[in-house]
């Protein structure tokens, strides 16, 4: 079961969203489940046609973005109505797949998708999930797009021309895509952004170990967070609190 905890609402309290695994003699499906902690309500998000379902991200308005599995057996990035109610299938980018990773207050949702190319491009819909722009990337073939905030700043990793993976976070409404740089090592990955533009994730460093990092308003300059006595540690936006959730790896 995987939990990703979400936001106080006006006057219901979306304590998690959950994903389980419901096992039979003749089929295994997991589903997307929305909790109301007043009402002690679990509910089942569905699907889009195939047998599971994924949520990865919920706004104040309780729209869930995450992605499900189809009827012909594609996997397809999808946004959930007001309070988890109704989902919708976001299409692709021209292939066959599309995941969802964040939302917006505005109901705008990002992810990836393979393109009618092969090739894997970030993406971000419209109000309401409606319409999936490619963010194109930092020169080389695949990106991924991981958060967006109120302004439709958006963040995720990309490569780049010289075959390297770096952090990247866009203008509003997703224009233009800019390469955050590294804290000395090869690879960077974008993981969160807050209402300010701060974007956090992790990085090599120039010896070789994997940092968190936050950045400045606007994405501008990177700070090493260093570690708890490890050599590793990887930075992960918590929403709830608009702070990086430390993990440690020896």
């Amino acid at each position: 079961m995987n939990i990703q905890h979400c936001y106080p609402l006006r006057n219901l309290i979306l304590a998690a969203i959950l994903t389980i695994g419901f096992a039979s003699s003749a089929l295994a499906q997991e589903r997307a489940f929305l909790v109301d902690l007043n009402s002690k309500e679990a509910i089942n998000l569905g699907t889009i046609g195939g047998d599971r379902s994924y949520a990865n991200a919920i706004n104040d308005a309780g729209q869930v973005a995450g992605y499900s599995g189809t009827a012909n057996g594609q996997t397809h990035a999808f946004i959930a109505g007001r309070d988890g109610i109704g989902m919708t299938d976001l299409g692709t980018l021209g292939g066959d797949d599309s995941y969802a990773n964040g939302i917006n207050d505005a109901g705008r949702v990002v992810g990836y998708s393979e393109t009618d190319k092969g090739l894997t491009h970030a993406f971000i819909a419209g109000r309401d999930g409606i319409g999936m722009t490619d963010l194109g990337t930092l020169g080389g073939d695949d990106s991924y797009a991981n958060g967006i905030n109120d302004a439709g700043r958006v963040v995720g990793y990309s490569e780049t021309d010289k075959g390297l993976t770096h952090a990247f976070i866009t203008g509003p409404d997703g224009l233009g895509m800019t390469d955050l740089g590294t804290l000395g090592g090869d690879v960077s990955y974008a993981t969160g952004i807050n209402d300010a533009g701060r974007v956090v994730g992790y990085s090599y460093t120039g010896n070789g170990q994997t940092h968190a990092f936050i950045t400045g308003p606007d994405g501008a300059g990177m700070t090493d967070l260093g570690t708890l006595g490890g050599d590793n540690e990887l930075g992960y936006w918590d929403q709830r609190r608009g702070a990086g959730d430390r993990r440690i790896q020896d």
